[in-house]
């Protein structure tokens, strides 16, 4: 059943300063060593624009600044405009495991605006293990019982015992994979610490930063260790805090939960078309009515009940992928029409991120090594969010994870610079409204929350939404922070 679950999950979704001070490092002469040239070819930009790559040398440990380095790969599409360059923005996709080295030309092509690309350098990079920057990896195959970092749905308690004895294996697994030591490094914090590795070696004083979902986590952390160091930081459909732990992944399920009637208003509007409900509340009972079946009998490409939930929720990142959706849940209304897969022992597409994310999300902050306590978990969450939150609480390999967090999670320093513009859609299916308004808690005087009454993941040019492009914009341009915080309506 694994192997062809696996083999269904690609083809559905098309793959989806403790210890350390925090002291600046110096720019100037560093910038000269840095050799641009062509990038790797799968670094794919769209003529006429013009990218570049180059590779930063960093410590593997920091605590060892002069012992074994790593390279971070990053890229560069400059500023044509010279007299308007004001610096440097540094970007970052989320993840923690997405390559990010065409983040900047992908969001030229999504629309960011020209003065944004007069004013900056845009540097997209590879995060340390990821990609081209000292790749690692657990050795994931597409035909393995882990197929996603977020957990699958457990319909009962049976289903969390089960899952429990797939993660263990696959935290074992991850450290016999660690020949070169590489995996314990990887870390928010030492990410940070790569950050203005960067910012120093492209001979800037101070660096802007744009990050997304967990690239929000990563911003934070920057403009927390390194505060004189940052310039214009924002930071789009956000985690909570530093880093991801059990409360913050216990929450995609509230996110799946307020984004979900979004999609079924847009399905019902659709019924002639999709047939899946002609009001909101009949979307909702096909949707538990597939999800059910499949848990008994799994369609003929492999996809139980979990791996039909797992793409609901990653259809409800915006609504450009909501036809996807209906189209998906239409070829399971009947239960003989989906197609049949199979899958062989090759490497797993995703084999990267799905490492970099886990060796990240488990090397932050330590988690909760009881297996009681996620069985608990699930069934709290099975009834409080019945749409998805038996998969959000589960079991995952940081349960069993063999490395200790070497520091704790990095603080929020809520003493520096106000230079911290908070966006977020007021319904989003992986990070809610609600952690937003934590973080911006926690930075207090330094940060803004611009809350966009709309719905999905990704704000900023990605979103659509008039107001906060333009506040964003006028921020990064012209360094016009909002005098307070700010409701966006719906376009």
């Amino acid at each position: 059943m694994y192997r062809r679950r696996g083999a269904a999950l690609v083809a559905v979704l098309g793959l989806l300063g403790a210890m350390v001070a925090a002291m600046p490092a110096a720019a100037g002469k560093s910038a000269a060593r840095l050799t641009w040239a062509a990038c790797p070819e799968d670094v794919v930009v769209t003529p006429p624009l013009q990218v570049r790559c180059a590779r930063v040398p960093v410590p593997l440990d920091y605590r060892d600044p002069d012992g074994t380095q790593i390279e971070i790969m990053v890229s560069r599409i400059a500023s044509t405009k010279p007299e308007k360059r004001r610096g440097v923005l540094i970007f970052n996709p989320g993840g923690p495991g997405g390559t990010g080295l065409d983040q900047p030309a992908f969001m030229i092509n999504k629309g960011l605006p020209a003065s944004v690309m007069d004013a900056y350098d845009l540097i997209g990079m590879d995060t340390r293990g990821v990609g081209h920057s000292s790749s690692v990896s657990c050795g994931f195959t597409a035909t393995d019982a882990y197929w996603a970092n977020v957990p699958p749905y457990a319909v009962d308690d049976a289903a969390v015992l089960r899952q429990a004895g797939i993660v263990e294996e696959v935290a074992a697994r991850c450290a016999e994979n660690d020949k070169d030591g590489r995996l314990r490094h990887l870390s928010t914090a030492n990410m940070a610490r790569d950050l203005d590795r960067i910012r120093a070696a492209l001979g800037e004083e101070k660096a802007s930063f744009y990050g997304a979902s967990y690239g929000s986590a990563l911003g934070a952390a920057y403009a927390s260790m390194f505060p004189e160091s940052t310039e214009r930081i924002v930071l789009d459909s956000n985690l909570d805090d530093t880093h991801l732990d059990r409360d913050g992944l216990r929450r995609f399920a509230l996110g799946f939960a307020q984004t979900f009637p979004d999609f079924a208003a847009w399905a019902a509007a659709r019924h002639d078309a999709y047939g899946l409900g002609r009001t909101p509340e009949q979307v909702r009972r096909t949707y538990f009515a597939i999800a059910e079946r499949l848990d008994r009998t799994p369609a003929p490409d492999g996809t139980d009940g979990a791996v039909f939930r797992f793409g609901t929720f990653f259809g409800l990142y915006g609504q450009t992928q909501y036809g996807n959706t209906a189209r998906l849940w239409q070829s399971y209304l009947d239960p003989g029409s989906a197609p049949r897969a199979t899958a062989a022992a090759t490497p797993h597409p995703a084999d990267n991120a799905l490492t970099v994310f886990l060796a990240v999300t488990c090397n932050d902050v330590d988690w909760p090594e009881d297996l009681a306590t996620y069985r608990r978990a699930v069934a709290v969450d099975r009834k409080r969010y019945p749409m998805f939150g038996a998969a959000t609480a589960n079991v995952i390999p940081c349960a069993y994870w063999r490395y200790e967090p070497a520091e704790p999670p990095v603080e929020i320093v809520d003493d520096g610079p106000a230079n911290v513009l908070i966006l977020q859609n007021r319904h989003d299916p992986v990070t809610p409204l609600a952690n937003a308004k934590l973080l911006h808690e926690k930075f207090e005087k330094r940060s803004r929350l611009v809350t966009v009454d709309g719905s999905g993941h990704g704000v900023y040019v990605l979103g659509g939404n008039a107001c906060a492009l333009n506040i964003t914009t006028s921020y990064l341009v012209d360094g016009r922070m909002p005098t307070r915080d700010t409701t966006c309506r719906q376009d």
